[in-house]
Formats: structure tokens, C-alpha cells, sequence
């Protein structure tokens, strides 16, 4: 056994460090912020690979401090090993100058404001080449040339430029999203790709890299701490779910990192996805530095918290709180009524938005989705006139005092004396939290059966059948009241095969409680007396097999009462995927009205999206409105 040179060690090293030209902007970047940046300036060349130079106005070094950062463990950051205990900079090791030098032809000019001359350190694969006096602005720039020269077997592992490049601009964006009160910019080959100015908030910052569209289509977490974590940004909606893996940008006291607490939270927190696909996520969480371990990974990609529960049940509850935030787009002007014995008119989609009304003297019962008809009110001396899609409003002929009531292309032709069902409505107060619009109004009834609808922001699309398992797997799990159970005309005998029988008659009590009667019937017999009300219409036997295959799907994993009440629920949700789903304007309100009152209206218990939301902003853009 025998101690290695100090260039061997250095190389090794420089392996743990310095992955890539991106892992040399990265630790640069920090160094930059440590120093108190108010502007940083990033420049690659050819992927990083001929030239990767960061410039910062920070405080600078002096001339005694330049030299000693090159050598290995030289930090400012940390004195005593209690200091490794409350990090609150993102370096602190002492490793990355020293590791980089190594590996390349590397150059650092640095000046510090109250000095009247800087210092220039030229450092050729590890050896220092020059050491002198220079002139240059307050602030730091390092140049660092042919990354890894001086190991070939290293340089030939790195990828295409494009590649390369790609990896830089991903470490260049997570630091200026960290960062928005610092102006960053970037140069690729002489090309200027990003000038970011320092912004005042997060969200500033944000839309200068991702565009208006992503803060468009994110929810806002809300500010407020849960066990001492703070947990802030934007989650992509869950209607705009895709089968695709998408970004996330996680932040921990500031630094770009994650955990294995974090993506569970993640997944706890969102509903179920199809496919192997994860929403879109900008994720701030704070917490006092003595809560979280940032040394237990080479590069610092991952820290470790001493509560995960804490950090997991903040980011679950700030997540599941934007899914229940109203949203706080700009009030509508609203067009009072000229008739007030009259009905209101409702707009067409040539208007343009308006609030809509919710004074006291405008009552209406929300309805529930899969009830029956409802006998629509009459107003005899408002009469309308059927319409076609594309035709204006048209003129009464009688009545001066009323509004026109032109009507939509979900309207069948109806009597003369018959009133239109109002298209579009406030949310009620009583309604759920998690109404995801301000307002809406159908337009039509595709042949395949999609609903559309009109909503204060845009266009939504909507899939009626994965609507009512939504909304009747959430009424079935209502905690507040008890299922209402429908009993049958003459009672249904179902036959299970044993081993779903067995399943069943384990959750026999679950069942029960969720609407059903059920008791044995002789061996794998089950008799049938009622069903939950909401299922009135869809054959018990069919319920009870999908509960069963459902419990054996995930019985050997899972257990638990309220394990088998989602199931159970979700089993008889399921089951009206198959359902009759024609709709009549007013069946198509009353199905979007109980949609909204949902907690989760953006997908079905499967997983599968609602609704695919289509901004305004992003229409003007297709058709070259903007």
C-alpha cells in the first residue's frame, strides 16, 4: 500500500467533480452567487469543450486568497466541523477550483473594490504557470480551456456538442431560477442565447424562460410553511397531463437539488398519471440549514432532511392546496339585465366574457350530475327561436322587453314556449374549492361525444364518461354523509368465481357501508337487495366482479379500510365508463357544474385526463393573433 501523488489524487478527483463541461459552469455558478453576485455571465464554446468562462461582479479576491484557492479543502465557507451542521452556501468543500485546474488550461482574474490592481493566475493541467498583477473591473472571471486535455480517456466519453450544450443551458436555467434577484446571461459560440435581468419575484423569472404559457398552465403553491418547511412555485395542471417525462426544478434553501422524500411527495401529492410520465414542477422549499444535510453526495445533487415526514407533508399539503385554490384571473365586466321578469341572456360565442351573475336575487340549486331530469322552467312570455351553430342572434318576434335567447348547437328543437337552460354560471359558494374556472358556458356536443366549453380563460375539452367516474368515485368517498343506497325491484343473485368470492366477502363490511346490501346466497353466491344510488342504473353483477378484480389487483400490496374504499369506489366508478352518455344542453351543464364541485376535476380515478384546457393566449398564437 502507498499514498498517491498529489497529481494522481487530483485527477481522481477531478472524476467526481467535473463530469462535464456543464458540471464546470455549474461549480463556477456557485462560487459566483457565494460571492455575492449581482450579474453573472456565462460563455461555452464548442460545447464547453474548448472554453467555458464565468464572470461575476461579486466581491472579488484578494491576491494571498487567489493562490490559496487553488489548493485542495481552501474554503472560506465552513471553520469548525459544527459549521457542516447550518450550510447555507452552496460550497463550501474547498474541491472545485483546485479539481478544474487539473484537468484543464485554466485562467482566474479577480479583484476585490477597495483594491486598486487584481490578480491574474494562469494554471496549465495542474501546475501553476503564472502568477501577477492585472487590471479588471471588481469581481471575478474564470476561463477554463481544453476540459480535460490532459486525460484523454475522460474527453472521449464526452458527447456531441449539442449534447454538451444542452447539459449547460440545464445547469445555467436551474441557477437563474434559484436566483431571480441576480441578472444572468448566456453565450454559446459567440451567440447570445439568454440576457436575464434581475427579476423582482420568482414567477418574473420564470415567465423570461419559459414564456407567459407555463405560468398560464401551472398552479401557484401557497406560501404558508407546514412543521417549519415552506414550500412555494408552480405544479403543472393535472388536465394537461401527457405520457412524457417532464422537468422538474427542485430548490432546497436555494440550492438546485432533490430527494427521494421529494419525488414520493410528488407522487403522493398528484394524481395518478398515465404511462411513465411526472408533472412539470418548480418546487422553493426552505427550512433552517441544521434540517437538512447538503455533503451526502459528490456534486451536492442530494441532500438528506432529519424530518422527512415534515418535508413530505409540506410539499403534499401545498400541492393539494393549489389544487384547491380558486383561481384569481381579473373579474369579468358583468352585462346587467334590461328585463327583470325575464331571464337573463346568456352570451354567445361571438360575446365577449363577462362576469357572471351571483347576487342573492339570483339563486340556483346546483344540481348534481347524475340525477335524473329535471323539469326545466318555462317562461311564456320570453319565447326563442331554435338556431343553427353558425347563425347570429336572431330577432324575437314578440315581447320588446326580453332579451334575445339565441341558442346552441346542443339545443334540440324545442317548443316556442320552452326557456333555455343558462349556458353559463358563477361558481357557488357552497360549491367545492377546487372549481377550476370562474365561469364557463357549453357550446357543443361533438359526434364522438366530447364536450366543449367556453371558460374565462380558454377552451376545454371535455370527456364526459371519465367526468362521471370522477364525480361518482368522489361521492361515493364523501365522509360527511352516508351513501344512499337504491333498492331493486326483485333482488340479483351473482355468482364469483371462489377466489373473487373469497376477496369480496373480506371486504363485505366496506362494501356494505359504501351504499350496497349484499348478503350470501349459498357457495360463491352473493344476493343482491341494493346498490348505491348512483349506481342505480348499471348491473350489479358487473359492479361486483370489477370490485372484485380490483381488490385482487392490489390487495397483495396494499391493505387497509381505506384502501378498499378507494378501490371499491373506483370500482364502481369504472363500471360507467360504458354508461349512455347522451346529453342535452342541460344534462351537459348540470354534468360540468357537478365536475366543478369536484376536488380533483382534472382526472379520472384511472388516471386518465378530464379535460385538455386550451388557453386563449395559445389560440391567438395558432391562428397568428398575437
Amino acid at each position: 500500500m502507498r499514498v498517491l501523488p498529489l497529481h494522481v489524487a487530483n485527477k481522481i478527483a477531478a472524476g467526481e467533480v467535473v463530469e462535464r463541461p456543464a458540471s464546470v459552469v455549474k461549480e463556477l455558478v456557485e462560487n459566483a452567487l457565494d460571492a455575492g453576485a449581482k450579474r453573472v455571465a456565462v460563455s461555452v464554446t464548442q460545447g464547453g469543450r474548448k472554453l467555458v468562462a464565468v464572470q461575476d461582479d461579486g466581491c472579488g479576491m484578494t491576491r494571498d486568497d487567489a493562490v490559496l484557492s487553488l489548493e485542495r479543502q481552501a474554503t472560506s465557507k465552513i471553520r469548525d466541523v459544527s459549521d457542516i451542521e447550518e450550510i447555507d452556501t452552496l460550497g463550501f468543500r474547498g474541491e472545485a477550483i483546485p479539481s478544474i485546474a487539473s484537468v484543464s488550461r485554466f485562467s482566474l482574474t479577480t479583484r476585490r473594490a477597495a483594491d486598486d490592481e487584481g490578480t491574474f493566475i494562469q494554471v496549465n493541467a495542474g501546475t501553476v504557470a503564472e502568477v501577477r498583477a492585472a487590471g479588471c473591473p471588481a469581481g471575478t472571471l474564470v476561463e477554463v480551456r481544453d476540459l480535460f486535455c490532459n486525460v484523454p480517456a475522460r474527453r472521449k466519453f464526452l458527447r456531441a456538442y449539442a449534447t454538451e450544450e444542452s447539459h449547460v443551458r440545464h445547469v445555467f436555467t436551474v441557477h437563474a431560477i434559484a436566483h431571480p434577484s441576480v441578472g444572468f446571461s448566456l453565450t454559446v459560440d459567440g451567440r447570445e442565447v439568454y440576457r436575464l435581468p434581475p427579476a423582482s419575484t420568482a414567477a418574473d423569472r420564470i415567465r423570461d424562460l419559459f414564456g407567459e404559457d407555463y405560468l398560464e398552465r401551472a398552479l401557484a403553491l401557497p406560501p404558508p410553511a407546514v412543521h417549519g418547511v415552506a414550500v412555494s412555485g408552480y405544479v403543472e395542471r393535472p388536465n394537461l397531463s401527457t405520457p412524457t417525462r417532464r422537468d422538474q426544478y427542485v430548490f432546497v434553501n436555494g440550492r438546485p437539488a432533490t430527494a427521494p422524500t421529494i419525488a414520493y411527495a410528488l407522487r403522493e401529492a398528484y394524481p395518478r398519471r398515465v404511462g411513465d410520465s411526472r408533472p412539470s414542477a418548480v418546487l422553493f422549499i426552505e427550512l433552517p440549514p441544521n434540517q437538512v444535510d447538503v455533503n451526502v453526495h459528490p456534486t451536492k445533487r442530494e441532500v438528506r432532511f432529519r424530518d422527512n415526514a415534515a418535508v413530505k407533508d409540506a410539499i403534499i399539503a401545498a400541492i393539494t392546496a393549489a389544487f384547491n385554490t380558486p383561481p384569481t384571473a381579473p373579474d369579468c365586466p358583468r352585462q346587467p339585465s334590461t328585463a327583470p321578469g325575464c331571464p337573463r341572456r346568456p352570451s354567445t360565442a361571438l360575446d365577449g366574457p363577462r362576469q357572471l351573475p351571483t347576487a342573492p336575487d339570483c339563486p340556483r340549486q346546483l344540481p348534481t350530475a347524475l340525477d335524473g331530469p329535471r323539469q326545466l322552467p318555462t317562461a311564456p312570455d320570453c319565447p326563442r327561436l331554435p338556431s343553427t351553430a353558425l347563425d347570429g342572434p336572431r330577432q324575437l318576434p314578440t315581447a320588446p322587453d326580453c332579451p334575445r335567447l339565441p341558442s346552441t348547437a346542443l339545443d334540440n328543437a324545442a317548443p316556442p314556449v320552452a326557456a333555455p337552460t343558462p349556458l353559463e354560471f358563477a361558481m357557488e359558494p357552497e360549491s367545492s374549492q377546487s372549481r377550476p374556472w370562474r365561469w364557463f358556458k357549453v357550446l357543443a356536443q361533438s359526434a364522438s361525444g366530447y364536450l366543449l366549453i367556453e371558460t374565462d380563460s380558454g377552451i376545454v375539452t371535455i370527456n364526459p364518461h371519465a367526468a362521471r367516474e370522477r364525480i361518482a368515485y368522489e361521492r361515493l368517498l364523501a365522509a360527511d354523509r352516508q351513501t344512499p343506497s337504491q333498492p331493486l325491484l326483485s333482488p340479483e343473485t351473482v355468482q364469483l368465481p371462489p377466489v373473487d368470492a373469497a376477496r369480496r366477502r373480506a371486504a363485505l363490511p366496506t362494501v356494505e357501508a359504501m351504499g350496497f346490501q349484499i348478503e350470501e346466497f349459498g357457495r360463491d353466491t352473493f344476493k343482491v337487495d341494493a346498490v348505491p344510488q348512483l349506481a342505480s342504473g348499471l348491473a350489479p353483477g358487473d359492479i361486483l366482479a370489477t370490485i372484485a378484480r380490483d381488490l385482487a389487483d392490489g390487495g397483495g400490496r396494499r391493505s387497509g379500510a381505506r384502501w378498499r374504499e378507494e378501490a371499491i369506489a373506483k370500482s364502481v366508478a369504472r363500471s360507467f365508463a360504458g354508461a349512455s352518455i347522451a346529453l342535452t344542453t342541460d344534462g351537459a351543464t348540470r354534468l360540468v357544474e357537478e365536475l366543478c364541485s369536484c376536488r380533483m376535476p382534472y382526472v379520472c380515478p384511472r388516471g386518465k385526463p378530464v379535460m385538455i384546457f386550451t388557453s386563449t393566449r395559445e389560440l391567438d398564437r395558432k391562428f397568428d393573433r398575437v
